[in-house]
């Protein structure tokens, strides 16, 4: 007894069937895909051709918002950048990066610490210079690239102060010297869990810390 496989093999190895048997296309009805009456095969064709082509129509959409997210996300990144170029000392640079996550990429907690003790006692200290951990700066210098979570060390969630306990997600950026060598770690956090989700993008967390490297470069 022939089997739904085999009709399927047979139309495939003789695509000239339909042409032999153009009537039997009129007397062919199948079900509906959503329900109710039977409809004729090519009635059928063209709803899965509808079907396909709102499908890619939504795919379509969905990657123009991509591309002015990224957009939007590159003007910002310049911007930052052209904060960062003019800035002659490490308080104007520390400034400039603190404004402009806040008031332009819309981040509403970030925390930076630095580790060559040097560099701290040149800059005057400050909170950037306060000391780190071992374990913590041995975590910063094995991360490849950013990490985003809900989780966040509480050596890290203390940086923040009291507005710790309040934080859902985090956003923590390796940063390295011109050698690759580890000098620190910038933490971006937010009361939104899902601002830092473990599966987002890192791409422009990545640029964030290449690019505020290599600014911190000339201080440190």
């Amino acid at each position: 007894m022939t089997n739904a496989e085999d009709v399927v093999r047979y139309l495939q190895d003789n695509p000239g069937f339909f042409e032999e048997y153009a009537e039997l296309l009129a007397q062919i009805y199948i079900p509906h895909p959503h329900g109710g009456r039977a409809i004729p095969i090519a009635e059928r064709q063209i709803l899965t051709l509808r079907e396909k082509s709102r499908m890619l129509e939504g795919k379509l959409a969905e990657l123009i918002q991509f591309g002015e997210e990224n957009d939007a996300i590159g003007e910002k990144m310049h911007r930052l950048c052209l904060a960062l170029l003019p800035a002659g000392e490490l308080q104007a640079t520390l400034q400039a990066l603190y404004y402009n996550l806040r008031e332009d990429f819309a981040v509403p907690h970030a925390a930076l610490r630095l580790w060559p003790a040097d560099a701290g006692a040149a800059a005057g200290g400050g909170a950037e210079f306060a000391p780190v951990s071992a374990e913590l700066r041995s975590y910063a210098a094995g991360l490849e690239h950013p990490v985003c979570g809900a989780e966040a060390n509480p050596e890290v969630l203390a940086w923040f102060g009291d507005t710790g306990a309040q934080l859902r997600s985090v956003g923590s950026i390796p940063l390295r010297g011109a050698d690759k060598a580890s000098i620190g770690m910038l933490v971006l956090a937010s009361e939104d869990a899902q601002r830092f989700y473990p599966e987002m993008g890192t791409l422009y967390l990545q640029r964030l810390g290449e690019l505020l490297s290599a600014a911190l470069a000339r201080h440190l």
